[in-house]
């Protein structure tokens, strides 16, 4: 069924060409108040466009004093991204399996992120790089770990900056109370309080030592900031405080009540401490600047969350309804929304549902129109499998605005790309065929060009491999093709986390042959080319906006060779 617009009036800003930095503008202006948080939520964690166009809008927010990034994983695995983005030791793959909880390091977005944070904060001062920092609880749906690794961290970082014997527990037995780990990870315990270890007496003597140690911790702030660091302080912290937040959870994992009411009030307890995370974050850039948050819808509206679950009717305050009761208008909250999605093989929505009315648009929205329409309806097109959380009238009522995707555009051909390309101001295209001396299997590949110059082209499209030379792409599979752009070494390293030079190190991690994702040239990375075989809607956004910098650089060396060519001699 044909999708309708926005029912009245609103404003809209387009998110699938090159302009995310004046989308963003708008949306800011168009908030109530400067945030300090500005939440953005995905309504499902399986369709790409949303973390793809997370990294667009932090790019753009970046102009706008935001120093920071905080996502939905673990607060304690986070500081091995944020070291690596801040020029640390370890390689992209190691940042990426360990530093990101839920699977998420495996995410091209993610990967994309990461690398992207890095340069840019390379050769910047300390006060205008960018922080990345979790805010999860490392926990799962089906179970939650001993609390082990983070009490002998705060418990061993004390011991060895005060003595054992100067504070409470110093000479504590530790593994006795904590016994085998495999009583804390064991799942059944999330659906059985029978099996749950959190009500022992043990549990509850760690949860005082975790107490006790955290109350040291703080006691002792002046002597061991000195000693240490502050950054060896806080991040002792996160530890004790993650600590006693597992002991919680298990604590709360072993009351007995119905299974709706100890679901419910195990996903507060996760929700209340990503809270206190997001607060803690708060504390820490406050003299930096706003951060962004990036999490699912559920864990950052404004209203109750609730969530229909094996025939449980589950209801609970989420983090963003906690921060948002806390900071007010210091807390804005983006929520997404999905027409429809290749990805997660959902249909268009009807056109009288709120999905419907957005229309076929990746754009961010004015949700107010919608409040008014009074005939459209929550969308009940939708499996379990899909994860898809649809609009209702009360997360629309809550939220400030909607980052609506539509997923389902048919991907550009080649003669599409071309065409675009050719609507930048002053590109012409060369042709390749007989004459110009290139194997007959390259004649009709596309060669871009600004001005007369005919010798560097900025953009390439490319449809066969070349023998020998070029076939990691494997171009020549049915439909594929490669869009390839001169970006130069410092967008290059910008882009990849990596310069040019070091493509042979990093060539073993890339799969040349993988569709709608920006990837090194396989020849010309070394020259500091990129290139996407297939653009789609993952890369959509990254596309345009690398396609618009090799054309602008392009650009530029016509006017300096035009300027020389013009200049009076003598």
């Amino acid at each position: 069924m044909a999708s309708s617009p926005v029912p009245a009036a609103g404003w809209s800003y387009d998110l699938t060409g090159p302009g995310h930095a004046a989308a963003v503008a708008s949306l800011l202006r168009a908030l109530p108040a400067p945030p300090q948080l500005l939440a953005l939520g995905e309504p499902t964690h399986g369709e790409p466009a949303f973390p793809h166009l997370r990294n667009r809008i932090l790019e753009a927010l970046v102009a706008h004093g935001f120093r920071s990034v905080a996502v939905e994983s673990d607060r304690v695995a986070a500081f091995h991204v944020d070291a690596y983005v801040h020029g640390g030791d370890a390689d992209l793959e190691t940042v990426l399996t360990r530093g990101f909880s839920h699977g998420f390091g495996q995410l091209d977005a993610n990967r994309e992120l990461v690398a992207w944070m890095r340069a840019y904060n390379d050769d910047r001062p300390s006060a205008e790089r960018l922080s990345f920092h979790g805010f999860d609880a490392p926990l799962e749906m089906t179970g939650a770990p001993s609390p082990r690794r983070h009490l002998q961290h705060a418990h061993t970082y004390l011991v060895e900056h005060l003595g054992p014997d100067t504070f409470l527990h110093g000479r504590a037995d530790l593994d006795s109370l904590l016994g085998d780990d495999e009583r804390w990870h064991d799942q059944a315990a999330i659906m059985d309080p029978e099996r749950s270890v959190g009500a022992t007496p043990e549990a509850a003597a760690l949860r005082v030592v975790a107490d006790d140690l955290l109350t040291t911790l703080h006691a002792h702030a002046p002597a061991l900031t000195a000693a240490t660091s502050r950054a060896a302080w806080h991040r002792t912290r996160v530890h004790a405080t993650t600590a006693l937040g597992l002991l919680r959870y298990h604590a709360q994992a072993a009351q007995k009540t119905t299974p709706a009411a100890r679901t419910s009030r195990l996903l507060a307890v996760r929700d209340a401490w990503m809270a206190q995370h997001l607060l803690d974050i708060r504390t820490d850039e406050q003299d930096r600047g706003p951060t962004l948050v990036f999490a699912h819808n559920r864990h950052l509206q404004r209203h109750p969350s609730t969530w229909r679950l094996a025939d449980m009717d589950l209801r609970w305050s989420s983090a963003g309804a906690i921060v948002s009761a806390l900071l007010g208008r210091r807390y804005a909250v983006v929520v997404g929304s999905l027409g429809a999605s290749a990805a997660l093989n959902l249909a268009e929505p009807a056109a009288d549902t709120f999905e419907g009315a957005l229309g076929r648009r990746t754009a961010l929205v004015d949700p107010a129109p919608l409040r008014r329409a009074g005939t459209l309806r929550t969308r009940t097109d939708i499996t379990p499998e899909q994860g898809y959380f649809p609009l209702d009238e009360a997360t629309l009522e809550h939220c400030d605005a909607l980052l609506h995707v539509d997923a389902t555009r048919p991907a550009p051909s080649e003669a599409d790309i071309a065409d675009r390309i050719l609507t930048l101001p002053e590109v012409t295209v060369v042709r390749a065929d007989e004459a110009s001396g290139v194997p007959p299997s390259s004649w009709g590949e596309r060669f871009f060009f600004v001005g007369p110059d005919r010798r560097r082209p900025f953009a390439t499209i490319v449809a066969h491999d070349t023998t020998g030379f070029d076939e990691d792409s494997q171009l020549d599979r049915p439909g594929v093709f490669r869009v390839n752009l001169d970006i130069g070494r410092q967008e290059f390293q910008h882009r990849f986390g990596y310069p040019p030079a070091q493509c042979a190190v990093h060539r073993p991690s890339v799969d040349f042959t993988t569709l709608d994702q920006i990837l090194p040239h396989p020849a010309y990375g070394t020259h500091g080319w990129a290139c996407v075989l297939n653009p789609g809607v993952r890369s959509t956004a990254e596309f345009h906006r690398l396609l618009a910098y090799a054309h602008q650089r392009a650009l530029q060396r016509h006017r300096r060779s035009l300027d020389r060519r013009h200049r009076p001699q003598g």
